[in-house]
């Protein structure tokens, strides 16, 4: 027969075990679980940022702002395609999509 207190102290290193084991299955499942949002849920950062015209403002004047290596007239042409403009011209408050640099 086990003594008393060996059987307190297996009973202590089974209940141990057991519990590393479950936590271990919880990390597991975790990373598993954003594994899969990495490739499914998660969208690349837009390369457009959306802003809000301001009086005064054109689809212009923040063309010159953002146009680095493109031209002025090509960052209108993006900003007129991607927010599905019948032309260049806006008003104060509207939203638009403008190519971030």
């Amino acid at each position: 027969m086990m003594k008393a207190s060996a059987a307190k102290r297996l009973a202590r290193t089974t209940f141990g075990l057991s519990l590393l084991v479950v936590i271990g299955a919880g990390f597991s499942s975790i990373s598993s679980a954003s594994n899969g949002a990495d490739q499914v849920g998660i969208k690349p950062a837009s390369k457009y940022v959306e802003v809000v015209i301001t009086p005064g403002e054109s689809i212009w004047s923040i063309a010159a702002l953002v146009a680095t290596d493109r031209s002025i007239a090509a960052v209108v042409a993006d900003i007129v395609e991607v927010n599905n403009l019948s032309s260049a011209d806006i008003s104060a408050g509207s939203k638009l999509l403008i190519p971030s640099k």
